[in-house]
Order: structure tokens, then sequence, then C-alpha cells
């Protein structure tokens, strides 16, 4: 089997996109194809050939955060940004930086920001045959609907910590109680920069084990999840080789069953794994 989720997480191609810049520090990505968007503001970016940067004159967070949030309000208005979450991220260039502004979270992909997410594998233990709960996001999702996802699986908002997103996710897509997901353990980090067709999605997915009870129920509390689904490593492989699995969600499986001793990190279909991952 292969595993194309590898393939898209660096489907990113550099010439179809200029770097973005705010305060003189690349922080986005924006396709050639929509900078005809950007000429109805002018007095905001400033495009080249090679680079596109936000005015100089706006010069603190809360004038950038309102620049963009209304080029955001049209884009959307005129059907460029789907999804609208009513969420803010922070644009910055890593989690712990400051950020250079705030912006609604369905904008992030227009202009490539790097975003973030937490992710957690549920895990029946096992020691001759684990296996996994997946969640099967709802048709009405803006991104991916109806593709499986890992049992918990959310972004990070602006003023959200890691543990507090995870804690958050765990109860309102599986039921996981604040004392089930204190017992999540870390695993690593994924980098993800993919061509989507929102833009470009540039993120870091903050992994995570949970460990659960045989009798454990997912009950999903948001109405974001259709149905779980409990697979053996096998069904999840082939699930993931099917791209039944958001690209998100077949990473952080795929990094669960390398660090589990499940797969072996020199196998040829998990070629350039390794690349992708950091240490928590």
């Amino acid at each position: 089997m292969s595993y194309p989720c590898i393939r898209a997480a660096r489907s990113f191609r550099a010439a179809a996109h200029l770097p973005f810049f705010i305060g003189g520090e690349r922080l986005g990505w924006i396709g050639r194809d929509d900078l005809p968007l950007l000429a109805l503001w002018p007095e905001w970016f400033h495009c080249t050939d090679t680079r596109v940067d936000l005015a100089p004159a706006l010069d603190s967070v809360e004038a950038r955060s309102a620049a963009l949030g209304q080029v955001a309000r049209t884009l959307a208005e005129g059907g460029r940004i789907a999804g609208w979450r009513d969420e803010i991220y922070a644009v910055r260039a890593a989690f712990d930086a400051p950020p250079a502004a705030l912006i609604e979270r369905a904008a992030a992909r227009f202009f490539g920001t790097l975003t973030f997410g937490v992710h957690a594998n549920g895990v029946v233990a096992d020691e001759h045959s684990p296996h996994l709960w997946l969640g099967k996001r709802s048709a009405a999702k803006p991104i991916d609907p109806g593709k499986y996802d890992n049992l918990v699986g959310g972004g990070i908002g602006w003023g959200y910590s890691v543990v507090q997103t995870l804690v958050k996710e765990c109860w309102e897509e599986s039921g996981v109680s604040t004392e089930q997901a204190a017992r999540a353990r870390p695993g690593r980090s994924i980098w993800l920069l993919q061509e989507v067709p929102e833009g470009v999605q540039a993120e870091q997915l903050f992994v995570y084990d949970l460990e659960l009870p045989a009798d454990f129920k997912p009950a999903n509390q948001d109405g974001e999840v259709s149905e779980h689904r409990l697979v053996s490593v096998g069904e999840a492989l082939r699930l993931i080789a099917a791209q039944a699995l958001t690209v998100d969600a077949s990473l952080v499986t795929l990094d669960w069953l390398l660090r589990s001793g499940r797969l072996q990190a020199d196998a040829p279909e998990v070629a350039g794994f390794e690349a992708l991952l950091r240490p928590l």
C-alpha cells in the first residue's frame, strides 16, 4: 500500500504563490491567481512580481486586524472565502510568537498563514490487537465533509493553549471528559504545507495519544461528527491508503503507528514521513 497523505503534506508549488510579508516578516503565501482580488485595496497591499507586503502604515495589531478583517468579509461575500467560523486565529511565525494580526479562521488559508491544530489518537489498547476510534466529519463541514478524522481534532484559536484546546475538543467531538483528556500523552508535531481549494494550508499539528477502556463509547456534542467507528490497525491503514481519512488525520494516525512500532520508519510506503515531524 502507499499513503498519498505523505505526498499531499508537501504538495506546495512555490512558483504558484507569492510570499506574504507583514512588518518585514514572511507570514503567509498568496496564490498568484488571487492577486487581482487584492487590487481592490491598493492602499493596503503592495504587490510586486516576487512578494506581497501589507502596507507599513498598518503598524499595529489592531490596524492590521481591522484591514484584513474587512478584506476577509468582502471576499466571503463574493464567495472566495467559505465556511465563516466566527473564530479568531493569530497571524504569527510560531505558536509562542506574538501576533502580527488577528484574522477570521476561514481566511487563514486564503492568506496562507501558519495555523495550529491538536489531534488525539483514541486508542483501545490490546497487546495483540489494538484498535483506533475514528470520527466521521459531518456532511455540513466546509472542509473535507464526510471524511474520517481522528477521535479528536481541532484548530487552536487565539488565546487558547494546546492543552486547553485538547480538553475542549475531546469533549465537543467525542464526549471525552476532562479527567480522561488529562491522561492524553504527547506524541510529536507534524508540519504541513499543501495547496488546498481554499488557498494554502500551512499548519503545525500537535499530536496526542489517548488510551481508552474497551467499554468507552464516543458521543459527539457539537454536531460536527456524524458517527464514530472503531477500526483495527489494518483497517486504519486501508482507509488511509484509500484517502478516506483527511490528510491531517492520516498523518496523525501514521505517527502513532510508527511510534508504537506497528510500522517501520524505513518502510518504503512511509518514505518522506519523518521529514514532516518535530518532537513535542
